[in-house]
């Protein structure tokens, strides 16, 4: 049984990054599969849908290090770096 207190954690970024639906799906497979979490949901801003403000982790296998969270929003920001152009760029 999973314990409770990772139940679900929450990543906010330091702004809301400009990404694309590709990208949403790729930041939130980084994280679920970066944290062995059983799902990730990105976090949108409701005053900007078109960013993203951070990511939701669902029953995250440990607790969010610094280093882990600053892996996740500098990849993100890596997406929203390629977001301006066709693809993501890395695929």
């Amino acid at each position: 049984m999973a314990d409770p207190a990772f139940a679900e954690a929450e990543l906010s970024f330091g702004e809301g990054l400009p990404l694309g639906d590709a990208a949403e799906v790729a930041l939130e497979d980084y994280a679920r599969v970066l944290t062995a979490a059983a799902g990730a949901a990105a976090v949108r801003s409701g005053a900007a849908p078109d960013r993203v403000i951070g990511v939701r982790l669902r029953e995250p296998a440990l607790r969010l290090s610094s280093e882990a969270r600053r892996d996740i929003e500098d990849f993100a920001r890596g997406l929203a770096a390629e977001n301006a152009g066709p693809g993501l760029g890395w695929a």
